[in-house]
């Protein structure tokens, strides 16, 4: 023990020395001395190399710039796109799941087949798509199954067709993650669900609203709307598991979105281009928007012209997050129409009207709400309005899908990030606008 303290020490005496100045220039510069004993003005390693100290200023004969990182993942051809956040759309189809790459102009990614059939039988027809972070799952409504798909293992963790007939149409998954809420296959009820086991929890029965096919949950997660295949929606407490009351609308309900706090409800239906808002508190319809008639009515009255739409004027409406616009599908002119929403009523804005590439029958608003994804397959730009993106799948056919989902992943394939397949108002999204707007003729006084 004793000589190892010696050699220590020795060895600490000599790296010292080395560090002692020579000459007088060397104690001036008071500079580290190499292996050699020499002055070194760069960088010494753990053997006392002495190397060059890099060069920091730029000339027209020696031009400098700090070096990128050596990680090929950053700096590559597809430079980013394995660090740091990952979005991907999953777009549901029968039996299987597409997912495309959101940052790298969607490029295809793989397919996971949930269902496998023998080849002379169909496949069950999807009727929505939820995701839970908490779970770390996708959730596949079928007529005939609710699936559970891990997002990380890409199996299906579970699936359930509870009373077979009964299952199972659109579905929404709470605030927490952990509770889902899933209308039966066109029957008068809905069930609450664990959305971790797949086991139910109770039902919410629903009996003026016979055929149960869309839904949405205020963004709270405490009330839900259903919405049948007729005229009356059905509000029911999702703790409690009870109907609150209903509304009826003009005609047959098709796809409805919420507002921020769920005091309006905003509908589309048969035989309408445009859509009624309802008010939540009093269970009434009190507005009615319709667009312009020589746009649709004569067309929409000839029975020899047949439209892609659901047997509707239009099928689907989307918010978007801040609520400032509504957009709805125009199954007759092949086209989205858009009104602008800061006013007292939604006012149709023409001069925004996005023609889409194939015909339209969903609109889901991407992550933050920049970017529309339409079952056309085709992506717009929110601000602009205009088509900057197409879906494919892995045979470069357009995406034909009403169930969307615009994901985000962390580095450990987490979801973080995720959007409701329906273009509801969002709490966040909506202040910020009303605070922005607020604000506004304060600062233009100011300018004065």
């Amino acid at each position: 023990m004793n000589t190892r303290k010696m050699l220590a020490a020795a060895a600490s005496c000599g790296v010292l020395a080395l560090f002692a100045t020579v000459g007088a220039d060397a104690q001036t510069k008071k500079l580290p001395l190499d292996a050699n004993g020499q002055p070194c003005d760069g960088v010494l390693d753990g053997a006392l190399q002495c190397f060059k100290k890099e060069q920091t200023i730029s000339t027209p004969d020696r031009p400098y710039r700090r070096a990128g990182e050596s990680d090929g993942r950053r700096y590559g051809p597809g430079r980013g796109f394995t660090l740091g956040e990952k979005q991907l759309i999953y777009a549901a189809v029968p039996g299987s799941v597409v997912v495309l790459d959101a940052k790298k102009n969607y490029t295809f990614v793989k397919r996971i087949v949930f269902e496998q059939k023998p080849a002379p039988l169909p496949l069950e027809s999807i009727a929505g798509m939820a995701a839970s972070t908490a779970t770390n799952m996708i959730y596949v409504s079928t007529r005939g199954h609710l699936y559970a798909i891990d997002l990380l293992t890409e199996k299906v963790v579970w699936a359930n067709a509870y009373e077979p007939g009964t299952c199972c149409e659109r579905a929404q998954v709470t605030p927490d993650g952990l509770t889902i809420d899933v209308g039966s296959d066109l029957k008068n009820f809905h069930r609450v669900i664990d959305a971790r086991t797949g086991a139910v929890k109770g039902i919410i029965p629903t009996p003026q609203s016979m055929f149960n096919h869309n839904m949405n949950m205020s963004p709270d997660g405490k009330t839900i709307f259903a919405a049948p295949n007729g005229n009356t929606m059905t509000i029911a407490d999702l703790a409690s598991m009870k109907p609150t009351g209903t509304i009826t609308f003009s005609d047959h309900i098709r796809v409805f979105v919420i507002n921020h706090d769920a005091s309006r409800v905003y509908a589309n239906l048969n035989n309408l281009l445009g859509f009624e808002i309802a008010d939540v508190k009093t269970r009434k319809v009190i507005k009615r928007i319709e667009v312009p008639g020589e746009l649709w009515k004569a067309k929409w009255a000839d029975p020899n012209q047949h439209f892609y739409g659901h047997g509707a004027p239009m099928h689907g409406i989307a918010m978007t997050p801040d609520e400032s616009e509504i957009w709805i599908p125009d199954a007759i002119n092949n086209q989205v129409l858009v009104y602008d929403n800061t006013g007292e009523w939604p006012v149709l804005d023409m001069s925004k009207t996005i023609k889409t590439i194939e015909p339209n029958g969903w609109i889901t608003m991407g992550i933050d709400g920049k970017l529309a994804y339409m079952a056309s397959g085709d992506v717009v730009d929110v601000k602009t309005h205009k088509i900057v993106g197409q879906l494919r799948d892995e045979y470069g056919r357009h995406m034909d899908s009403e169930k969307v989902l615009d994901l985000a992943f962390n580095l450990e394939g987490k979801l973080v990030r995720k959007v409701n397949e329906f273009a509801i108002g969002d709490p966040e999204a909506y202040a910020a606008r009303i605070a922005r707007e607020k604000n506004k003729p304060a600062k233009e006084a100011s300018n004065r």
